[in-house]
């Protein structure tokens, strides 16, 4: 799911850049903010997968301390 949002936001700005080219910038622009927010969404998830991770290793630890 990570890398959808990535590759998501490739084929956004290339295809809102081919867009703005052809048919003119003023009516394609604002979309950019479209491509904008599925980046953010890579790096949003890709960060809570590292949080998430680490979560786990912490319990892990915890679980091991109790025993």
């Amino acid at each position: 799911m990570i890398y959808f949002w990535l590759g998501m936001s490739i084929v956004l700005i290339v295809s809102i850049t081919y867009f703005g080219i052809t048919e003119g910038f003023n009516k394609w622009a604002f979309y950019y903010v479209y491509a904008l927010l599925a980046i953010l969404m890579y790096f949003v998830r890709k960060w809570m997968v590292k949080r998430m991770e680490k979560h786990q290793q912490f319990l892990e630890n915890q679980k091991k301390k109790k025993v």
